[in-house]
């Protein structure tokens, strides 16, 4: 009765938090250290199925770094980063593409299994990402095939999601030509995120979150106490792109921005379905 019991409670507390999210447009990002383990994958595609059932709509949006590396390797192909982006001439180009499209429709195949209608696409498709070829560092250096996103077509997106399908989205854009370019999938998702004025955007990462100069977990936090931490130099290397792209995001119209560990089992259920969470949100 005790195990009953609690089932009961949690469904309670997620009540509001479905009601609240109904009808409403969730964007998370996948990607990196949150896809090496399968059994944490599963769990991630669960999520995401059940934010549909109860009347979310959700859009996946997703890099695939591990599996291009491996890719890459493989075919003794020499890629370098530059400021956390890949350098990527023409051979990388088409290893980033076949390695993205493979994962892509795996990733779509498993959510329609669930019991959920998914479709995968690149951000070729439809002219859904737009781009044009990123200007040079401040050091001269070329990324090559890496891509500046100039627009998205929200209004295919729409129209997939008023026919309840979840777009499952890889980070490669198509400039005006149709030339493929590659994205940062962080910046690919906050650009889908603003351009359709999404209720959240969640990044799924490698850590727990924001936390505060002695360690603690911080649960809410707003964009001016954020660039007070970094003045502080509590917030630091790694996290600083992450915390950036979430106040870009809030500062574009999102209305919250999450940070939360995707290496754990049922990572969005527990941050947004919960009091408490378990990662931080991100208010303007």
């Amino acid at each position: 009765m005790d195990s009953l019991l609690e089932k009961a409670n949690i469904l309670t507390e997620a009540l509001p938090y479905i009601n609240r999210l109904s009808q409403k447009i969730v964007v998370i990002k996948y990607g990196g250290n949150a896809m090496l383990n399968e059994d944490v994958t599963r769990t991630i595609l669960q999520d995401i199925s059940i934010l549909k059932i109860v009347g979310a709509r959700p859009i996946l949006v997703h890099g695939g770094g591990p599996e291009i590396n491996k890719t890459l390797e493989r075919l003794s192909i020499k890629s370098g980063f530059v400021n956390g982006l890949r350098i990527t001439d023409s051979e990388t180009m088409k290893v980033v593409q076949m390695s993205l499209t493979s994962l892509n429709k795996d990733i779509a195949s498993a959510l329609s299994s669930l019991g959920v209608s998914a479709i995968g696409l690149c951000g070729k498709d439809a002219n859904l990402i737009n781009v044009k070829k990123a200007p040079l560092l401040k050091d001269g250096t070329d990324l090559g095939y890496v891509g500046e996103i100039k627009k998205i077509n929200s209004d295919f997106l729409l129209k997939l999601i008023k026919n309840d399908f979840i777009p499952v989205i890889s980070s490669i854009g198509a400039d005006d030509s149709g030339k493929s370019f590659n994205l940062n999938a962080d910046t690919a998702a906050a650009a889908v995120a603003a351009a359709l004025s999404a209720e959240k955007l969640i990044y799924l990462t490698d850590v727990d979150g924001i936390k505060d100069k002695n360690g603690a977990l911080i649960s809410e936090i707003t964009v001016d106490e954020i660039n007070k931490l970094i003045a502080e130099g509590v917030i630091t290397g790694g996290m600083i792109p992450k915390v950036k792209a979430c106040i870009e995001g809030v500062e574009s119209g999102i209305k919250r921005t999450h940070i939360i560990n995707g290496t754990m089992k049922h990572p969005i259920l527990l941050e947004i379905f919960t009091d408490k969470g378990i990662g931080t949100m991100v208010l303007k």
